[in-house]
């Protein structure tokens, strides 16, 4: 692959305050200069049908056209995100079915990278394995380490949305050096 040029991130949730916003924010801060880092936000991405998808219709809802040109642009992934149900939370699971339809789908052979935060105990670690299934079809490259698994996210975030963990910090630099990494091979 060419230069990396773009990352895209996606928050799987869309709570104000939430601490995978912050988390993907960090991450976001810690990508190079000369790589451009966006986080593309899904809410107005209406519940997948296929009935409202090609090849049924001519065209895919324009919400939808819009948030899968925005993945096209990205050489890489980094999802930030909570576990709901010991799983992908549904708004997000529901963005990527509509991104991954298609031989066109945008998420295609791209590196990504899994992370998460809770107020909780385990750190997103069920989430982050449930995404694995979705990897290897769409034939994706997952950056498995280091693993990214915030818990008790309240005592290492600031009120300002700041992550005061250096350890964590670190992790994350790391993190995003191997995805990096992987969009060279």
């Amino acid at each position: 692959m060419e230069k990396i040029r773009k990352i895209v991130g996606l928050c799987g949730s869309l709570r104000k305050g939430s601490y995978n916003a912050m988390l993907l924010k960090v991450a976001g801060g810690l990508i190079p200069e000369g790589i451009e880092f966006e986080i593309v936000a899904y809410d107005d991405v209406p519940i997948y049908n296929a009935d409202h998808d090609l090849p049924e219709t001519e065209e895919r809802p324009a919400s939808v056209t819009k948030f899968r040109e925005a993945l096209a642009a990205a050489d890489a992934f980094i999802i930030a995100s909570p576990e709901y149900n010991y799983s992908i939370p549904g708004g997000l699971k529901n963005a990527i079915d509509w991104a991954s339809r298609g031989k066109d789908s945008p998420l295609m052979h791209k590196p990504v990278a899994v992370m998460g935060a809770t107020q909780g105990m385990w750190g997103t670690v069920r989430m982050q394995t449930a995404f694995l299934p979705v990897f290897t079809f769409l034939n994706m490259n997952p950056v498995l380490q280091p693993e990214v698994l915030i818990a008790q996210a309240q005592n290492k975030f600031d009120a300002d949305g700041n992550l005061t963990d250096e350890r964590t910090i670190g992790i994350i630099q790391k993190k995003v050096e191997n995805l990096i990494s992987a969009c060279k091979v």
